[in-house]
């Protein structure tokens, strides 16, 4: 970002897109405007991108990775760029959903409680077993966005040694539009259609 450009930019400096070895992770990355596809693509291809308020090409280097999404059903439904999406989708790598991966769920919990007991000077020897029964079997559909808030608001609320969760914080019924599970069939870009 360039000095004076915008209000508080006191000094000029690297943005994340500059700076070595770092990562950019854009989410939900299927619902970005097609107007942002079409500067992305552009940066994915050309290798390239302007400062802003700049009106020099910084050259970049960039790998990317793409989060599980939906990318396929949205260049079907005609809502993300298909030219950008087969450039993202050179090497994917699918993660199951947080349901169908319960071993992973106790260390989660400890690295979250661990991170966010620090941030608010915090200290807890022991999970509840109750909690942890309780966190292993319910079926996360806000996958691991919702483990760590829930972590996260009972480490804010929790004021004993022990972690426990409020088991009321822990919806039991389905969401409408539950995460599907991988995508089993190829769209073509050419036609839009399966």
């Amino acid at each position: 970002m360039r000095k004076g450009l915008l209000t508080g930019a006191s000094k000029r400096r690297l943005g994340a897109s500059r700076l070595p070895k770092g990562t950019i992770f854009l989410d939900e990355v299927g619902e970005l405007p097609a107007e942002t596809q079409i500067a992305l693509l552009r940066v994915l291809q050309e290798r390239e991108f302007e400062r802003v308020g700049g009106n020099q090409p910084i050259r970049a280097k960039y790998g990317y990775r793409r989060n599980k999404s939906d990318l396929e059903a949205a260049v079907a439904a005609g809502t993300f760029r298909c030219d950008l999406f087969y450039r993202l989708n050179v090497f994917p790598i699918e993660i199951p959903p947080l349901r169908e991966r319960r071993e992973d769920i106790p260390l989660l919990v400890e690295y979250f409680i661990g991170h966010f007991a620090r941030k608010a000077g915090k200290s807890f020897r022991r999970i509840n077993k109750k909690t942890m029964a309780l966190l292993l079997s319910y079926p996360w559909p806000g996958n691991i966005r919702e483990l760590q808030n829930v972590v996260e608001r009972s480490v804010i609320v929790c004021e004993t040694e022990n972690f426990s969760v409020d088991e009321s914080w822990l919806s039991q019924r389905p969401l409408a539009s539950e995460p599907s599970g991988h995508l089993k069939q190829r769209t073509s870009c050419a036609t839009g259609k399966r």
